[in-house]
């Protein structure tokens, strides 16, 4: 039988050089293991290992098998069982796999003992995920998230892979050396400080902008959802961005942000943000915590749903994520994109349904124009009609009205300017030396 440092797999002895959890010099043979745990149902396993089956190929790895197993609680060293192993082992065997992925994350434990009985890799969803981002990040704040993520995934995950390779090299210091796994997990400590300290400073400048932005008083929207839902082809639709569109999963994890004018001649900002999935590993919660800050600073969330998919299943992993980051009390308006890939209206259940929702096709734009004037709807909901008159030498005041909201109609008296305009509380609280009514 094949050892676990002899397989073709990319993940070896998870401390390796390599910063892929899957190789991706030849295409690897994956076969995929689905737990259903008691008060769970089959078929949502069997859907999340479609789900899987997904990530892999964006891996850039091919599916060859499956297994299912239901029990009632995982097995402590192994998740699944020692005779659900052996049947693994012989699958692979005839399949000439190179690598098992599990659904569900495993501990370092299970990993290792999983590895030691099947002669390649195993590792789990949380892995693949981490290689996506990791394939897909392009900006440095993306890169450094991602590492991070990474690091913080392989840490515990360490294994000793070889003998004392560090000794001391004077009198009265030589020793037994220290292990190269200590040498390892100190190394990547240090780059995890690195790392956090790095993404510290990137926030402090976010940070800066966004105080720059609540002075100016510009509503901002943020398009959140799950993955591959079409949130970035809707940002284009939108705002007539170029930001890169691809029918694959994680294909944007770099936020951008654009203007929009709405009917009611209201500027926003509408960012598009990176998307969530079931089972999103939480080491990458905390290492996007700061890019998703935007999200939870929003005046309005564009909770985008592919109408032809999951659709609770998917909002319900999306408001989880959401309730992790504290933007649950965010207002929320349901976009149901991709209607003109589905032959039916969606049906809102369960999560779905207490929400406003829009049908939108975001590829042909039949319903955009129903989706601004919803937005437009939503934010003016604290909004409020202000009259205010601006002396003709406060130019600085006027232009502070025009930024703040929009100006319905203004006029000129005798004293100054007579401005009517639509203002949130904030706005017209800051101005309330000039309101006359």
């Amino acid at each position: 039988m094949p050892t676990s440092s002899t397989h073709r797999g990319g993940f070896g002895t998870h401390g390796g050089t390599s910063a892929a959890f899957i190789e991706r010099a030849f295409r690897e043979k994956i076969v995929l293991v689905g737990v259903t745990l008691d008060g769970y149902d089959a078929a949502r396993t069997a859907a999340d290992l479609d789900e899987l089956s997904q990530l892999i190929t964006t891996a850039g790895a091919d599916e060859v098998g499956r297994i299912s197993q239901r029990r009632n609680v995982p097995d402590p060293a192994t998740y699944i069982g020692k005779g659900k192993v052996e049947e693994i082992l012989e699958r692979c065997q005839a399949l000439d796999a190179d690598t098992v992925v599990f659904d569900d994350e495993l501990t370092p434990a299970q990993q290792f003992n999983l590895e030691k009985i099947l002669g390649r890799t195993a590792i789990d969803r949380t892995a693949v995920i981490l290689d996506i981002f990791a394939q897909n990040a392009h900006t440095l704040e993306g890169q450094a998230q991602v590492e991070l993520a990474q690091h913080r995934y392989r840490l515990p995950r360490l294994r000793r892979s070889g003998g004392f390779s560090q000794q001391a090299g004077g009198i009265g210091t030589r020793g037994p050396g220290e292990t190269q796994l200590e040498v390892d997990r100190r190394r990547i400590q240090r780059r995890i400080h690195k790392l956090e300290a790095q993404l510290r400073n990137i926030a402090k400048n976010r940070n800066v902008q966004s105080r720059s932005r609540r002075r100016s008083a510009q509503s901002t929207v943020a398009i959140v959802g799950y993955t591959n839902a079409g949130k970035s082809r809707l940002l284009n639709r939108l705002t007539g961005a170029d930001v890169l569109v691809q029918d694959r999963l994680f294909a944007t994890l770099d936020a951008a942000t654009r203007r929009l004018q709405l009917p009611g001649g209201e500027r926003v900002l509408l960012t598009d943000t990176v998307g969530f999935i079931a089972k999103l590993p939480h080491q990458l919660v905390e290492a996007f915590r700061a890019t998703l800050d935007v999200v939870c600073e929003a005046d309005l969330l564009l909770h985008v749903v592919d109408a032809s998919s999951h659709l609770d299943s998917q909002v319900h992993a999306v408001r989880k994520v959401l309730n992790e980051i504290g933007a649950g009390n965010v207002p929320e308006l349901l976009v149901y994109n991709k209607c003109d890939l589905s032959s039916t209206q969606p049906v809102p259940v369960g999560a779905a349904k207490a929400a406003k929702a829009i049908s939108v096709s975001a590829a042909t734009g039949e319903g955009i124009d129903k989706l601004l004037v919803a937005m437009a709807s939503e934010l003016r909901t604290d909004a409020q009609i202000v009259e205010l008159l601006v002396p003709f030498a406060r130019g600085e005041v006027l232009a502070a009205v025009q930024r703040s909201g929009h100006v319905l109609c203004t006029d000129n008296t005798a004293t100054g300017y007579r401005v009517q305009a639509r203002l949130d509380q904030v706005s017209a609280a800051r101005l309330a030396e000039w309101v006359v009514s």
